[in-house]
């Protein structure tokens, strides 16, 4: 492969290790230091809490090894539009694109740095009038230091990305070993929640699970991107699934499945039995960079998708200029941060957690429905090929499907709203054909 990508300008700066990491920091934020205990509720048994967790790290495997696929196949810049545009049009690219705008990546990030600020509070002992404050500056801090290219943001986003994996290895050492923890509390049953449901349990855990498609938007910014994007979203996904399973035998083995299902703060609950308020404070600092590197790979990412959208003429033409000198997508990334702040100073977490987590897994499983049309359209002539099609990218649709429907059940509110979104975009498609006459693919 050439310096540039397809799509244009873009300089293939990510090496394999860069880009192994940014699947991991897309989706390891702040979710399992802190929910897994909603997972607990559902379950009888901490044999069948971890089934859940195991299962639905196999589960975003295979949705990995079909990006994989995709990835390998459009190595460029802008990910699941791209392949919605090529595969359904430019409309399903279009709906794409504006929900992920105005809904999925601006209210993850927005979501994730009040997580941020919540716990940058705490460490720091700040009045709670600290929070929108800090909150807005996290997101103004991430978007500022990829304004200069993106190596510097990697490094960063690396730096990032390792001291998370240390405050993981941190909590599963403590837990595991200095916490006085007990074997036999790993798979030990509670008997009050024998009528648990398996299914309910998986939502909070698929949740903890989505961010891997990020790499993906990058792809023409990804060295040997043939080879590469394929090993590192294995890789990136083996390291997030044994991660997440240690930290939650941890969990068990400290408080019991019953102590788990009681925490709403379990990270922070072992810490303390090793190093009472002091664990506390360590591990809400791990929790704040953690976040802070979600949101660093959540807006670059996002940016990729809006610059790639005005250079198709399906949004503004300026947010497809790249910086001269740096070959980064500047106007993007500044209104994609701008409306995430926007976002941030108008609505609470769970609400954005809501919208956000919706969207996202509907738009991945839309995605990987793409698989099926390129292998129609081209064959299987690519470097690298999902194994078991079309079986697994199948099994993958049909339970993200079963996901989305029961979070439209539970939340009619929050996914009708995210749906109504789509449903107007249809309308701002047309007027935009109408009002700018240049050519659409």
């Amino acid at each position: 492969m050439s310096d540039s990508s397809p799509s244009g300008g873009y300089t293939r700066s990510l090496r394999p290790w860069d880009a192994a990491l940014i699947v991991v920091g897309g989706i390891i934020g702040g979710g399992i230091f802190l929910n897994p205990g909603i997972a607990a509720q559902r379950t009888e048994s901490g044999l069948a809490l971890l089934l859940v967790w195991v299962s639905a790290g196999v589960l975003t495997l295979i949705g990995a090894l079909c990006y994989a696929e995709l990835g390998a196949r459009r190595p460029q810049a802008g990910g699941i539009y791209v392949y919605l545009r090529e595969a359904f049009g430019s409309l399903a690219g279009f709906l794409f694109g504006w929900t992920m705008l105005l809904v999925i990546y601006s209210g993850s990030s927005a979501a994730v740095a009040t997580i941020f600020a919540s716990y940058a509070s705490a460490v720091f002992d700040l009045p709670a009038t600290m929070t929108l404050p800090l909150a807005v500056g996290a997101l103004i801090f991430v978007a500022g230091i990829n304004l200069f290219g993106l190596r510097l943001g990697a490094n960063v986003q690396n730096l990032f990305t390792l001291l998370k994996l240390l405050a993981v290895a941190a909590l599963v050492v403590c837990g595991l070993f200095l916490a006085g923890a007990h074997g036999a509390d790993v798979l030990a049953v509670d008997a009050s929640r024998t009528h648990a449901g398996f299914m309910g349990a998986a939502l909070p855990v698929l949740f903890a699970y989505s961010g891997f498609t990020y790499l993906n938007n990058l792809a023409g910014e990804v060295r040997e991107p043939q080879r590469t994007l394929p090993r590192a979203l294995l890789l990136g996904m083996l390291l997030v699934i044994i991660a997440y399973t240690l930290v939650n035998v941890a969990y068990l083995a400290v408080l019991g499945h019953d102590g788990l299902a009681a925490s709403s703060t379990p990270a922070a609950d072992v810490m303390n039995r090793v190093f009472g308020p002091l664990g506390g404070r360590l591990i809400a600092i791990g929790i704040a960079i953690s976040t802070l590197g979600f949101c660093n790979i959540t807006l670059v990412s996002g940016a990729r998708v809006l610059q790639v959208m005005g250079e198709d003429g399906l949004f503004f033409r300026s947010v497809a200029r790249l910086h001269p000198r740096h070959r980064t997508p500047n106007v993007a990334l500044l209104l994609l941060s701008g409306w995430a702040i926007a976002l941030a100073m108008s609505f609470n977490y769970g609400q954005l957690l809501d919208y956000a987590t919706f969207g996202d897994w509907l738009a991945c499983a839309v995605g990987v429905l793409t698989l099926f049309w390129y292998r129609h359209r081209e064959g299987t002539q690519t470097s690298f090929r999902v194994p078991g099609y079309p079986l697994l990218p199948l099994i993958f649709v049909g339970v993200v499907a079963w996901v989305v429907t029961q979070t439209l059940l539970d939340k009619p509110l929050q996914a009708g709203i995210v749906l109504l979104i789509m449903v107007v975009g249809v309308p701002v498609y047309f007027a935009w054909r109408c009002l700018f006459s240049r050519t659409h693919p």
